[in-house]
């Protein structure tokens, strides 16, 4: 009786191990949309002092430009060209994302957001982070720029 019971118990844990190596070996992206429906849940965790920061480069056309500059470089090949969303990342056009203080923006760049495959970008020069909140809140639900 105990040899069996002991024989299901090593069935069983071969099982469990061939499918944890199985799925080890796969490089699969992570998905930008959450089961439900909560991609966007990571605004919500910003401290609320980063939330409360204010943009210094607000207003600036020019911070605007670089700002998608810089989107070109290191976001549209997860968010899409036009910030529409892609197979990595979600739209940056979203309501929820249009709605961010620029602050939390700002919070969720330098931090990335890793185990949704967002990179931390906190070695890029603050001056430059704030450029790309710029751009962001520059960006209209429709796919343009507003100006």
């Amino acid at each position: 009786m105990r040899t069996e019971q002991s024989k299901s118990t090593l069935i069983s844990v071969a099982i469990v191990v061939g499918l944890a190596t199985a799925s080890f070996g796969q490089k699969e992206a992570p998905s930008p949309v959450a089961l439900d429906g909560s991609v966007y849940a990571e605004l919500s965790k910003s401290p609320k002092k980063a939330s409360q920061r204010r943009n210094p480069l607000a207003g600036d056309p020019d911070a605007v430009a670089a700002g998608a500059n810089l989107f070109d470089q290191h976001c549209a090949e997860c968010h899409g060209e036009m910030a529409e969303g892609g197979r990595k990342g979600p739209s940056l056009r979203a309501d929820p994302v249009r709605q961010a203080t620029p602050g939390t923006l700002f919070w969720i760049l330098t931090n990335g957001v890793v185990r949704r495959g967002m990179p931390v970008w906190s070695k890029l020069p603050e001056p430059q982070r704030w450029q790309l909140v710029s751009y962001l809140m520059s960006l209209s639900p429709s796919g343009t720029p507003s100006q």
